[in-house]
């Protein structure tokens, strides 16, 4: 989700109310701030044209036998006052189509700036490969095409040139949170990822001025990591452990892996049950980013309740040195500005973002979907779920969320339009998180509470770790009730459901 904090949300809001091997601190159960950092170094970055991994450190070989999901092995360094990162990266890649492949596309998004993205070596089963790079677009020709169920590795080293987080190619206009800002370093998508093949095609739309753009199959990522920095504070989509000088953050059957790093950082932790959620906050920050962590907390534990068992062992909330919000997996930033209205009470968008923010775990990390040409069906859900957390928590605050979240909804749209189909972020937000909220209130009320939560848990479940299409959401939906909605349908769509 993208949520920019614009002058007439805060008004409306005052109207109405984390070389040398680190030490990693134990989890902090109390919910008190960490003073120790994450991750501490003194090794400089290694020159780019000298291979970054020592010829002793392991990279996994291709193997015969059929991957379920790709794995994502790294090996990164980052120069934090360069701002620049050094990898070493090993894909193995299943085949898991139907088809035989005759190329790769490989989604680069570093390579949106200029100089970004320096690829200094390229190998497909250790045998050097060509390609073509254009815009975030890497194709990668097979000299022996993949047939399904087999493997294929590809390896390569490069040089991440990090952007100031508000520049970028001309072309796409809305602010990245990728890049460095002058508090933080933050690596989303940072790294060459395999897209997912539908439909006999890489799916691999182009971005828009706003919104998102990526669609991700989901895979198990190590990611060994170190900076030359001691004062720097890795917050990521895993748990920390020492792996000799490098630390080993793993993660299983997630979409996309990001850390944030930054040495004013500090972090409040507590446990749900085997899961340790981290929030990460700036000083002077303490109160609303114990807000963040609560809400987080009860979030997961009531979304674990509708949907399922949350997939991941952590899940961390960082406070973004700019004001936008976004998920990833086990890792959310929320936006500075909400930090900065906080008001000591449920009742602002603190909370009911960080909620929102907890349930992409949910919809996007577990089920996927296609961000560009169907952004709905995350968003919807999402949305709609910050009115069960006020239900289940704040019930007295209902009224206020769906008059201070719909504050400018406009219902003469459409829910199912492609993210470039609308004309402004505030109309997307419109079409896509607010009308999609107030048609899953209807559509509640029609069906039934009984028919409505064994639905979406079960489209939870049918669809976990894959990617899921509007057809699969009112496929399960009908297995869930004989009531008609046909109406609603057309109400709130331009497809006929």
């Amino acid at each position: 989700m993208k949520l920019r904090s614009f002058l007439s949300s805060i008004l409306f809001l005052f109207l109405v109310a984390c070389a040398t091997s680190p030490t990693i601190p134990a989890v902090i159960e109390t919910s008190m701030p960490s003073e120790t950092p994450l991750l501490a170094t003194t090794t400089p970055l290694i020159a780019t044209e000298t291979p970054i991994l020592p010829t002793e450190t392991p990279i996994p070989a291709p193997t015969a036998v059929p991957l379920e999901r790709a794995q994502y092995t790294l090996f990164a360094t980052l120069d934090y006052a360069a701002k620049t990162v050094g990898v070493e990266q090993s894909i193995l890649y299943p085949n898991k189509s139907a088809e035989t492949l005759n190329d790769l596309l490989l989604a680069v998004e570093p390579n949106f700036w200029a100089s970004g993205f320096i690829l200094h070596e390229l190998t497909l089963d250790d045998v050097a490969a060509n390609y073509t790079l254009e815009g975030q677009r890497m194709t990668i020709p097979l000299a022996v095409p993949l047939e399904p169920n087999q493997n294929i590795q590809i390896k390569m080293r490069y040089t991440l040139n990090l952007p100031f987080a508000e520049q970028g190619d001309p072309s796409v206009t809305r602010a990245r949170i990728y890049g460095y800002t002058n508090r933080q370093a933050n690596l989303t998508n940072w790294y060459p990822f395999v897209v997912p093949r539908q439909n006999g095609a890489w799916n691999l739309p182009e971005p828009w001025h706003f919104g998102e753009h990526l669609v991700y199959d989901a895979a198990d990522y190590e990611v060994n990591f170190k900076t030359t920095d001691p004062s720097v504070v890795l917050a990521a989509s895993a748990n920390a452990e020492l792996n000799a000088e490098w630390t080993r953050y793993t993660l299983k059957k997630g979409r996309a892996f990001v850390l944030s790093a930054s040495p004013e950082f500090k972090v409040y932790t507590q446990q749900v049950g085997d899961i340790t959620v981290y929030s990460y906050y700036y000083p002077f920050f303490e109160i609303p980013a114990q807000e963040v962590l609560n809400v987080t907390v009860r979030a997961i534990q009531l979304y674990s309740q509708i949907y399922g068992e949350y997939p991941h062992k952590s899940l961390t909330a960082v406070q973004g040195d700019f004001n936008d919000g976004m998920e990833y997996s086990a890792f959310y930033f929320q936006s500075h500005g909400f930090y900065n209205t906080y008001n000591g009470t449920a009742q602002n968008y603190l909370t009911f973002v960080s909620a929102h923010e907890t349930a992409h775990q949910w919809f996007f990390e577990s089920v996927a979907n296609d961000q560009a040409n169907e952004p709905w069906l995350d968003e919807m859900i999402c949305t709609y779920s910050e009115r069960l957390y006020y239900e289940n928590y704040h019930p007295e605050a209902i009224n206020w969320w769906w008059q201070a979240r719909m504050f400018d909804y406009s219902p003469d749209t459409w829910l199912d339009q492609r993210v470039s189909e609308n004309p402004s972020e505030r109309a997307y937000w419109s079409s896509t998180y607010f009308h999609g909220a107030h048609f899953l209130e209807e559509l509640r009320a029609r069906i039934g509470d009984e028919a409505f939560f064994a639905f979406l848990k079960d489209y939870r479940t049918q669809y976990d770790q894959q990617i899921a299409t509007g057809d699969d959401f009112f496929r399960i939906l009908r297995e869930h009730t004989n009531a008609d909605f046909s109406d609603l349908t057309i109400k709130y769509f331009r497809t006929p459901r």
